[in-house]
């Protein structure tokens, strides 16, 4: 069979899998919608939280990010790996002592504010639309290029599917879901990596083939032979590094805090049964994604080390049937400037102009084409890439759907509405959200992993200070959390509006504050939220001696596995 006969075939056995376990496991109540009913085994939830973290971003985009970027792109795999060490130990067993749905119920409850629970509703709602748009893009390219079809067609599709088993299922239907997700994925992304090392360097494990000598005998290490290449069409070795210390340290931190302020990914540590649970999930979580993390910078370099070695100086008639096949979508565009015939692919330090613009986020996906794999081996890495982004689709869709239904319905507009009535608002909301998140699929603003970046720059500077002064400092009161979320959130989304969407064309280190990217900014927004919330907290009344309390007991578990019962 063909690529395209083996992509519906493995593409439509996934999709058939992950509807009929959101048909089985259906929610039949909030406690289900909302999470799961509170009782998922740590490690079906670890294994779940790796697929609503494991985005498109990091399966489709990190490594195409450090096949293009070298060095300067290890700040993705550091910050996003960094940030659930933090998770674990400073947020996820504490949050779930507390008990509550959502982050914004926490903020509500813990700062007795129902402003402060709207501040906190219209950020998590501004950070998922945000995260969205990365996951739709992802959905769009491998229907774009595996079934033939335009991007826009295959953003359609997808949001049909994730309305499917997110509006059905709710958090029961999308916790079971991602584990068959995660399933997929982890096996779609090892075995091309396997089987590209085993080609290139004759080393199974595709971390030790990143750092062994190539197969070809020539003793020559795989990076030497990158380093080797890159210079030679132009582009700055793979191995050096063109970021500041400062831009590489503000990204890297705005990813490890973002990670740690995701809604999606906290309200996934309120579906276990008790504390001890949370934390030994977070555990779990991180053995599932150290899978892949571990294995993108091989990808990257394998990727990079091919395409350089494919296409530079090929004749257009004769480039392999990989190139053709993306450039029918766009996504790789190619210009004969100087009339020769031949692909001249480069660098900003060659003498010879560079004819062709690749986008990265096409690497992972082109890799075991561009590598002469089968075609079923082509075909399951898009199996793999849907399922990434289909299931951090589903856990921000749901993020919405409580903030509109559960924040602001129950706590604040209808506090006696029915369950019942409540369940079809959160299945409405969710509907809607499917919507907004296909228009920002199809007019996304960057790369898949840019776009998830600013994401977690504006998780960073809104949701983590206020998250971490609430079980960590008895003093800050709800004028100070809710000054610093507005402050944090709006210094960094004016920030990436003015470069990504005002002046692209000044997107550039010599404009930038203080040499600091977009993607690096919402560490400086956490630190003004952090320094807003404290100042305004020392001079207005201290919270009330009940939220005191209420803190110490967060904060101080009397047992290692206790908690309030959910929805207390």
């Amino acid at each position: 069979m063909n690529v395209q006969a083996w992509t519906f075939t493995l593409v439509g056995l996934s999709f058939a899998l992950y509807i009929g376990v959101a048909i089985w496991s259906r929610a039949r109540s909030t406690g289900e919608f909302y999470v799961a009913g509170g009782r998922v085994h740590p490690v079906i939830n670890g294994m779940a939280t790796a697929a609503d973290w494991m985005s498109a971003a990091s399966f489709i985009s990190m490594a195409g990010l450090i096949a293009f970027m070298g060095r300067d792109g290890s700040v993705y795999l550091m910050g996003w790996t960094g940030g659930y060490v933090l998770l674990a130990l400073l947020i996820a067993p504490y949050l779930r002592k507390f008990g509550k749905f959502t982050v914004p119920d926490f903020v509500g409850d813990r700062y007795y504010s129902s402003v402060a629970r709207v501040v906190a509703v219209v950020c998590a709602m501004f950070v998922s639309f945000t995260y969205v748009a990365g996951q739709m893009r992802g959905v769009g390219i491998v229907f774009s290029r595996f079934l033939n079809i335009d991007i826009n067609h295959g953003v359609f599709i997808g949001m049909g599917i994730v309305f499917f088993y997110a509006v059905l299922g709710g958090m029961k239907g999308i916790t079971y879901t991602q584990v068959a997700q995660y399933c997929v994925l982890i096996f779609a992304y090892l075995v091309p990596a396997i089987f590209i090392s085993l080609l290139m360097t004759g080393v199974v494990l595709p971390q030790l083939g990143f750092g062994s000598t190539l197969a070809d005998g020539s003793g020559v290490f795989l990076l030497d032979k990158l380093d080797g290449l890159s210079r030679e069409l132009g582009f700055d070795a793979y191995t050096s590094g063109q970021r500041s210390t400062l831009d590489v340290f503000a990204i890297t931190a705005a990813l490890m805090v973002g990670t740690a302020g995701l809604p999606h990914v906290i309200v996934r540590f309120y579906t276990v049964p008790k504390v001890a649970a949370a934390r030994s999930s977070a555990g779990w979580a991180l053995v599932f994604i150290a899978l892949l993390y571990t294995t993108a910078p091989a990808v990257a370099a394998f990727a990079r080390t091919n395409l350089l070695s494919t296409i530079a100086e090929v004749p257009y008639q004769e480039v392999p049937p990989w190139f053709t096949s993306w450039e029918a979508t766009g996504l790789i565009q190619y210009q004969d400037l100087n009339g020769d015939g031949l692909v001249q692919y480069r660098g900003p330090n060659a003498e010879l102009a560079n004819e062709v613009q690749i986008d990265p986020d096409i690497m992972v996906l082109a890799n075991p084409e561009i590598a002469n794999l089968p075609t079923w081996v082509v075909a399951l890495v898009a199996a793999g890439a849907l399922a990434a982004a289909l299931s951090t689709a589903a856990g921000l869709l749901l993020v919405i759907s409580t903030s509109v239904a559960h924040d602001l319905l129950k706590r604040i507009i209808k506090p006696d509405i029915s369950e019942r009535d409540e369940l079809i608002a959160a299945r409405v909301a969710a509907g809607v959200a499917v919507v907004i998140a296909g228009y920002f699929g199809i007019n996304p603003p960057g790369f898949v992993a840019q776009v998830v970046a600013l994401a977690f720059g504006l998780a960073a500077s809104s949701f983590f200070p206020v998250i971490i002064l609430g079980i960590f400092s008895k003093r800050t009161n709800k004028e100070g959390a809710i000054a610093g979320m507005v402050i944090g959130i709006l210094f960094t989304g004016a920030y990436i509006l003015y470069f990504k969407g005002f002046h692209p064309e000044l997107n550039n280190a010599e404009h930038w504050f203080l040499g600091i990217s977009p993607e690096g900014i919402g560490t400086l927004g956490m630190l003004l939220n952090f320094a807003v919330a404290i100042s305004v907290s020392r001079i207005t009344p201290p919270p009330p001696e009940e939220i005191q309390r209420m803190v110490e007991e967060i904060r101080i578990p009397r047992s290692a596995g206790e908690a309030r019962e959910i929805g207390a």
